[in-house]
C-alpha cells in the first residue's frame, strides 16, 4: 500500500514537472492594441455620429412633448372633459414613447458598438493566435484579468507588429 502511494506521488510530480515545462504563458492588453489600430479613430467617429443621430431624434421627441404639453396647459380651461382626457392620453403616450426610445437607443448604441468593433476584435484575435503559435505560447490572457505577471510575458507590441502596426506607446496593465 505504501509502495502504491509512493508510486502515485512520483507519477504526480513527474506529470506536474512535464506540464510546467510545456507551459508558456503570455498576456496582452486588447484595449491598448485597439487604440493603436488605424481603424480605431474611424470606429470612434462612427459611434459618435450614431450617438449624435440618436440624441437628435430624442431631442425632437422631447421638444414635441414639451410643445404639446404647453399647448395643453394654455388651452386647458377652454377644453371639454373629453378633449382634456384625449390630450392627457396623447401626452402620456408621448412620454412612454420617449422612455421607450431612450431604452431602445441605449441598446442600439451597444449593438452598433459591437457591430463596429467586431471586425477589429476578429483581426486582433487572429494576430494573437498567430503570435501564440509562432512563439510557442500555450496560453495568452487579457492583462485586465491578471493580478500579477512579468513584463517580459507581455505580447501586445508583438501582436501589433504582426498586424503591421508600429506601436506608438507602451501597454499598461501587467503587474
Amino acid at each position: 500500500m505504501k509502495l502504491r502511494s509512493l508510486l502515485f506521488g512520483v507519477f504526480v510530480l513527474f506529470a506536474v514537472s512535464v506540464t510546467a515545462q510545456e507551459l508558456k504563458v503570455g498576456y496582452t492588453n486588447v484595449d491598448y492594441i485597439l487604440t493603436q489600430m488605424p481603424e480605431s479613430k474611424q470606429i470612434e467617429a462612427d459611434l459618435k455620429a450614431y450617438e449624435t443621430q440618436l440624441q437628435n431624434r430624442l431631442q425632437a421627441k422631447i421638444q414635441e412633448f414639451q410643445t404639446k404639453g404647453q399647448a395643453f396647459q394654455s388651452g386647458y380651461q377652454t377644453m371639454t372633459d373629453i378633449e382634456r382626457a384625449d390630450k392627457q392620453e396623447e401626452l402620456q403616450n408621448l412620454q412612454a414613447s420617449i422612455e421607450k426610445f431612450q431604452r431602445d437607443a441605449q441598446q442600439s448604441m451597444q449593438d452598433k458598438e459591437l457591430q463596429l468593433l467586431q471586425p477589429a476584435y476578429d483581426k486582433i484575435q487572429k494576430a494573437i493566435d498567430d503570435v501564440a503559435k509562432e512563439n510557442g505560447f500555450t496560453h495568452v490572457f487579457r492583462s485586465e484579468a491578471l493580478l500579477f505577471a512579468k513584463d517580459s510575458d507581455e505580447i501586445s507590441n508583438i501582436v501589433l507588429q504582426k498586424m503591421g502596426i508600429t506601436p506608438k506607446t507602451t501597454p499598461t496593465g501587467g503587474n
